[in-house]
């Protein structure tokens, strides 16, 4: 699942930042000068600097950023779901006289049966 900052916590955003800005430093900045065609190839020059940054050892921490995806997260990842996610979203309304209800500012008519 996703968990975004919390809403007003600076805090919660050092991390994902610091993040950022390794992966700037080590891979962005080492293609910057090169040009490039199709998304493949972006892809090739990306891999071998990805796979560089993920096994380089921590500095202040045991292990590297591969070894501690294998001990913490890799064990509960689970297979995707067969069937797509799909959002939903309900709202209770009352039909108007006209047959209309009105959901985020659109009306969508409905059947007269439903009136009240």
């Amino acid at each position: 699942s996703v968990l975004p900052a919390r809403t007003y916590s600076p805090q919660d955003k050092a991390k994902v930042e610091s993040a950022v800005q390794v992966v700037e430093r080590w891979i962005m900045a080492r293609l910057r000068h090169h040009r490039f065609t199709t998304v493949n190839e972006v892809d090739e020059e990306i891999t071998p600097l990805l796979e560089r940054l993920n096994h380089k050892p921590f500095q202040k921490l045991p292990g590297s950023r591969a070894s501690t995806f294998a001990v913490l997260d890799e064990p509960a990842l689970q297979p995707l779901p067969v069937q797509r996610y799909e959002i939903a979203h309900f709202k209770s309304a009352k039909v108007h006289i006209d047959y209309h209800i009105e959901v985020n500012g659109h009306r969508y008519s409905v059947p007269h049966a439903l009136i009240g």
